[in-house]
């Protein structure tokens, strides 16, 4: 059942009241969620098995996310609560102005299937510590995670709190068409522009957090080995179903066959030879989705593309971690994000053609650069647009807490993680303060100043 507006005026009338604004009543809130990851973690674990075949260790990491996130905003609520001071211009003095962050109201979250634990309870701990109360919307590609939310939410919260409604995609059209004050969304382009079409109706402000063709650069000074091992493993992570992972490779001429040696024994290292068995990758999440990259794959093999790996098991609903060597832009694997365990990986002759390429696709979530020289790192940052930029790793700099986390154009508006989330889900109220002692009769008709001793005093 789609929620009712009868039950948002609920959600929206603690806030209207001013119940939420408390310091106090935030932090309880904080503690709740704090109690669910305190006291269901083996739940959790088990429902992220379930959905995911996720490894308890990167499973684990969705939980640490959650308990950085919590850490970080009860230790700093008190600050991010205070009014902030504003410089007056001289011709306003004695005046003073400052601004106050507001809880919006009741906020619609709609989480994803990737990470469907972590990806949903963490803008909603932004959410909470800034005053607001929720609705959920979990992914219902992953039930058993979706299922345990709503029960965790419903024991730990009051329904004027936080409400979690489950469903397809029909219910999260239905509860778009209610009157939200924010709504966030996790997930793919297409539909966060649905997302955002739909929110316009009401003027409701977006947080779209998406996705994209995030490039791997490697170049001349990178430590092949270790280069390796760091993008075999952002790609190996949760199957390559993680929006910030390393999408395609760039590769400078030279490298291109070490790297590619490197990257078998490092895929073999981690997984056995044959990573379809191994316990330490995840499953793709359906069947739907398991059939788009096995076409991609398929077309690979048909094209005699593949470098490594290349076998799939449907009942298993695995696929390798698969190198693919790609020379054409117009290659289907170049087209849109992959979401999977293939990587292309292509030539380039040196670092200006690698940001060639890169502009030649839509702003990505990510750019990665390994190796280069100080100089090719300031013009990659001058040069290209994305949400973030991370030297020499992939994927880490997710995992800083106070480092806000957001993509532009095509992979996303807006941001959140520690102090930026709390911004999101606020408003900054503006306030100007005047005292009556002083009152210049200057500023009143009849007007006796002229022009050019206003401009003189605006200087």
């Amino acid at each position: 059942m789609p929620l009712q507006n009868f039950l948002i005026d609920e959600l929206k009338a603690s806030v209207i009241l001013g119940q939420t604004k408390s310091e106090r009543w935030r932090k309880q809130q904080l503690n709740a969620i704090t109690k669910i990851l305190d006291n269901h973690e083996n739940e959790i674990l088990n429902a992220l098995d379930k959905d995911l075949r996720k490894p308890p260790t990167e499973a684990f990491f969705e939980i640490f996310a959650l308990r950085q996130e919590l850490s970080l905003a009860k230790k700093n609520l008190r600050l991010w609560m205070q009014p902030q001071k504003v410089e007056v211009p001289i011709f306003l003095k004695p005046g003073s102005a400052m601004t106050l962050s507001e809880p919006l109201g009741c906020v619609l979250i709609i989480g994803p299937w990737n990470y469907p634990f972590s990806l949903t309870l963490q803008p909603l701990i932004s959410a909470l510590a800034a005053g607001n109360t929720a609705v959920l919307k979990p992914s219902e590609h992953a039930p058993a995670t979706s299922e345990l939310i709503e029960y965790l939410i419903s024991k730990y919260f009051p329904e004027n709190i936080v409400k979690v409604i489950q469903g397809d995609g029909d219910t999260a059209e239905k509860l778009l068409v209610n009157s939200f004050d924010h709504i966030f969304f996790t997930g793919g382009t297409s539909t966060g522009k649905k997302v955002m079409h739909s929110a316009a109706r009401n003027l409701t402000p977006v947080t779209l957090e998406l996705g994209g063709k995030s490039p791997a650069i490697v170049m001349d000074g990178a430590d092949l080995e270790i280069t390796a091992k760091r993008i075999i493993w952002g790609k190996g992570l949760n199957a390559g179903q993680t929006c910030i992972c390393p999408d395609y490779l760039l590769v400078e001429e030279k490298l291109k066959a070490p790297l590619i040696k490197e990257m078998k024994n490092t895929i073999e290292g981690f997984y056995g030879k044959s990573p379809i068995n191994s316990e330490c990758i995840a499953k793709i999440i359906n069947t739907y989705h398991f059939k788009r990259l096995a076409e991609l794959l398929k077309n690979a093999i048909a094209n005699d593309q593949i470098i490594f790996g290349g076998n799939m098991d449907e009942d298993k609903l695995k696929i390798d971690i698969t190198l693919i060597d790609v020379s054409n832009e117009n290659d289907p694997l170049m087209k849109d994000e992959i979401f999977g365990p293939l990587l292309p990986v292509l030539e380039i002759k040196d670092f200006n053609s690698a940001i060639k390429k890169i502009k030649s696709q839509n702003k990505p979530l990510a750019i990665y650069m390994f190796g280069g020289t100080f100089n090719e790192q300031e013009q990659l940052l001058e040069r290209t647009s994305s949400g973030t930029v991370c030297f020499n790793d992939v994927v880490m700099q997710a995992g800083i807490p106070s480092l806000p986390f957001g993509g532009v154009g095509d992979s996303g508006i807006g941001r959140y993680h520690g102090k930026s989330g709390f911004d999101t889900f606020s408003s900054k109220k503006s306030i100007f303060k005047k005292p009556f002692w002083l009152d210049n009769r200057f500023r009143y008709p009849p007007y006796k100043l002229n022009l050019s001793f206003i401009k003189t005093l605006l200087k």
